[in-house]
This record gives structure tokens, sequence and C-alpha cells, in this order.
């Protein structure tokens, strides 16, 4: 029989990272809140699993947001685990990308992610006891050409990380960041169907630097296999259970390329590594 645990909320439950969490945690006996905008994908995720709750949110709807949280702070039993899945990205030099794309996105990958934490963490307090983890990116530590605004949004989501596990590691609650690196799931699809045909409206300019890094960039992704989400999922499995998770996870590709470079260069030699690894080192237009 399976042990009864607590309350989880997992956003962005509907496919990739978020679904494979959520079925994980319901099968360890958590009672899963799954939320997400994509309802039919939930609701067929409940009907396999009893112990699944499927709530309806869109993230970039602060009215939305608002009413999760609500339903949060009104439900019988608290939440000891939040897992901050949700997220997209967009691409585009910061010159082609329109501002009110970056607010949609820092609504979703930032500002619902702190208000929803802000809903959890009573009940946390009040149990002396809580888990949240935060799905950063390695992009937290680094931005590639053309995804600034996805890597600001992924950089302040590490900034309030640290600075709440600080606050909260008094009241028995621990607050888990997780960088992955590429994963196989509607993440790269969904980031090029929201971009669109940058090469068809950039300026002149730019058309050489979005196909030089994008040529790099499709050479350095040719050398890996991509994992599916189950790397990330069974990772969020491991540091619910664990009676002492590490601050801070790494997995998947990317990570020895990129990430540790980072972690361990000066800003400068960082700049140069990066320009030659993106194909952008020496042009010239």
């Amino acid at each position: 029989m399976v042990q009864e645990r607590g309350m989880a909320l997992v956003t962005g439950a509907s496919s990739g990272i978020g679904r494979e969490v959520a079925i994980r945690l319901a099968k360890r006996g958590f009672r899963v809140i799954g939320a997400a905008r994509r309802m039919d994908r939930l609701n067929q995720l409940a009907s396999q699993y009893g112990n699944i709750i499927p709530k309806k949110v869109d993230l970039s709807d602060s009215e939305n947001v608002e009413a999760l949280c609500r339903y949060i702070l009104e439900y019988p039993k608290p939440i000891s685990v939040l897992v901050n899945n949700a997220g997209y990205s967009i691409r585009g030099a910061l010159e082609d990308v329109p501002v009110s794309d970056v607010r949609r996105l820092f609504e979703v990958n930032l500002f619902a992610l702190i208000r929803i934490t802000q809903a959890c963490l009573p009940g946390m307090r009040k149990q002396r006891n809580g888990t949240i983890v935060n799905l950063s990116s390695v992009a937290g530590k680094f931005a590639f050409p053309m995804s600034g605004v996805y890597a600001a949004t992924k950089h302040a989501v590490e900034a309030i990380s640290d600075a709440l596990r600080a606050e909260v590691r008094p009241f028995g609650i621990r607050v888990i960041t997780i960088r992955p690196g590429a994963i196989a799931t509607e993440f790269n699809e969904v980031a090029n169907r929201l971009t669109g045909d940058l090469m068809a409206r950039t300026y002149p300019d730019y058309k050489p630097l979005y196909e030089s890094s994008g040529a790099a960039i499709g050479r350095i992704f040719s050398q890996f296999t991509i994992p599916g989400p189950g790397i990330i999922a069974d990772l969020i499995e491991e540091i619910v259970l664990s009676e002492t998770p590490k601050p801070v996870y790494t997995a998947g590709p990317l990570v020895k390329e990129f990430l540790e470079p980072r972690l361990k260069m000066d800003d400068e030699a960082f700049d140069k590594y990066m320009a030659e690894k993106t194909g952008l080192m020496g042009l010239q237009v």
C-alpha cells in the first residue's frame, strides 16, 4: 500500500516535465493539484490517477493567478510540495522582441511563480515544513544570443530562489533550484511558434547574426542526444523524498559545455568563450 503523503501543487502539469512530475508524486502518495491551461490534458491525467486534481489556470492572466491563489489558501489542507515548473521561451535579438511579449514572458516565468509561492508559504510556515522546487535553466546563469529575455526571467528565478532559501530555512522549508539543460519536450516547438519567422521581419543588419549563431548552435546541439522529461522528473521525485536535498541541481546537455565554464571563468573569458561557441566572434556586418 502506498504511504499517504501531503498535498503537492505542480504548475505546467499538462505536458513535459510537469506532467511527469505530477504522475511520480501521485504514485508516491501525494494528492497533486495539477495546474495548467489545457484542461483536456489535465482531465485525462486525472482519469488515470485518482489523486490528481485538475485545475485550469492561465499564468499570463493575473486574475487567473489570483483565483488559483485563493483556491490554495482556502483548500482544507496546506500545500507541502510546490513545483514551479511552468514556463516558456521566445527568441530574437532584443531589438526584435516587442515589449508586450517580454511582459507576458515575465508574467508566466517569474511573477506567477512569485505569487503562487506567496500563496503556499502560509501553510508551509504553519506546519514548519515544506519543499519548493523552482525550475530555472542553465540559461539562469548565462544567456545565449537571441535568447536574452528568456534568460533574464531565469536569472530572476535564480535570485528569488537564493533569497527565499535563506528567508524560509528557519521554518523548516526547503527551496531547491533545478537548472535543466536541453530537454525533449514541447518547449522548443512552443518557442518557435510564439517567436514566428524572425528572418522575415528582422532588420537586414541582424540577418547575418541569426544565420551565424543559428548554424553554430545547431552544430552544438547535433552533438547531443536530447533526453526526455523523465530525467528531470526523476530528479524532482528524488529531491522531494530526500531528507537533505542540495540547494541546486543540474542535469542534461549544455551543463558541461556551457554551465560549468560559466561557473569557472571570469566574465571576460566567458564572453570570449560564448562568442566563439555561438559563431559571433569576429563577425562584422
